[in-house]
This record gives structure tokens, C-alpha cells and sequence, in this order.
């Protein structure tokens, strides 16, 4: 499921998720506040437009993935296309099939400000079923900032759609990047003036981890 999709109810960050039908993911209130405080954006910092622009593009592409666990910050998680669809997996390529290898986007990490930087597999040097995915999820993140709404109003805040650690990322994800843009104390812009600042390539969207 993608993040770029313009469905995206931006409820505000702060509202709790309630699930109608019982919660049938398990998680009851004081595993919810637990898991909300854990994900707390910290050391959060103003950054360049251009980088901020990154992360977004970054932590949307691994939060589109599927994964059935809390990632933590600093911990290294491998992310794949199979099957015509993202995963996320704590596995790494040297352990799987040659079809997952074959697959493999890159490292990714989760860092302490819930934003989240890739180092990038060489699969993306060379036409292959991955770049042409990461090319195709770009192309969506381009039309998602194709619009007079701010970047802030854009943040995935609450995608109700999205399974439980996804939905939690991007609610952190959101907070993060909201409170960074605010330290930068600039008059809002558009998502079409951030448009403006896309690269041609698409490899130099990807946050880079070290």
C-alpha cells in the first residue's frame, strides 16, 4: 500500500487511533501509549530543504513496505521488492533465495528522529525489477507534491488504512518532519515549490545512511 496515495486522512498528529471493529491487531490502550512513546521523535534538528525532501521520500518508500515488527532506531533492516511488492525484513540478501536477492533495495535505517536514511543495494546502479519500482514510487511521490497544500498538511499523520507499525512510523515520521520544517521558521510553502527542488535522478532523493 502506497504512502504517496492522496487518500490520507490528516486528522492531526497527536489524535490516538481507534479502530472500530475491536482493535483485531491486539493492541490494547497501554501497548498503544507504550509504543507511541517509544517512537517519540528525538534530537529532532532543522535541516535543508533538500534533505528534509529526502527523509520524506526515504521513510514513505520503507513505510509503503510490509513488516509485521517495531523497528528500532539504529537497528539494520533490508529492504526488498518481490512479488510486485515492497517488504521489509530484518534478513539479510546473503541469507535468502537468488529471487530475494535479486530484490534487494538496500539497508535501511530508522534513526532517533523516527526519519529514515538508505544505503542503497547496487541492483539501483543498473536497469533491474527494483529500479524500476523505486522509479515508479518516485514518479507518485512527485505527484503527491504536485499541489497548493503545504508539505506539513501533506505528512501522513494518520493513514488508517495501514497496518498497525506502519500507521505508528508515519504518525512519528509526521511529528519529526513537522517539527523540524518549524525550526526553520520560514513561511509555509507548497508542495509545489518542494516539487521544485526534486532531483532528475532518483538515487539522490534516497537518504543516504553512512
Amino acid at each position: 500500500m502506497s504512502l504517496t496515495d492522496n487518500t490520507t486522512d490528516r486528522a492531526g498528529a497527536l489524535a490516538p487511533v481507534r479502530k472500530s471493529d475491536g482493535n483485531p491487531e491486539g493492541k490494547g490502550v497501554s501497548g498503544l501509549l507504550a509504543d507511541w512513546v517509544a517512537t517519540e521523535p528525538r534530537g529532532v534538528v532543522a535541516k535543508p530543504q533538500r534533505q528534509v525532501l529526502a527523509e520524506l521520500f526515504t521513510s514513505m518508500l520503507v513505510l509503503s513496505a510490509s513488516f509485521k515488527y517495531r523497528p528500532i532506531p539504529g537497528a539494520t533492516n533490508y529492504l526488498y521488492w518481490i512479488d510486485g511488492a515492497w517488504s521489509l525484513s530484518l534478513i539479510a540478501p546473503y541469507e535468502w533465495t537468488d529471487k530475494r536477492r535479486a530484490g534487494f533495495a538496500g539497508i535501511c535505517t530508522l534513526q532517533r528522529d523516527m526519519t529514515w536514511t538508505i544505503l542503497p543495494s547496487d541492483r539501483l546502479a543498473g536497469d533491474s525489477p527494483v529500479r524500476d519500482a523505486i522509479r515508479r514510487f518516485f514518479a507518485g511521490f512527485a505527484d503527491m507534491l504536485d499541489t497548493d497544500l503545504t508539505l506539513e498538511e501533506l505528512l501522513p499523520f494518520h493513514v488508517d488504512r495501514l497496518p498497525y507499525y506502519q500507521r505508528l512510523h508515519a504518525s512519528a515520521l509526521s511529528r519529526s518532519l513537522r517539527a523540524t520544517i518549524g525550526l526553520e521558521r520560514q513561511p509555509p510553502a507548497s508542495g509545489r515549490d518542494w516539487r521544485r527542488q526534486l532531483p532528475q535522478q532518483t538515487n539522490e532523493l534516497l537518504a543516504s545512511g553512512s
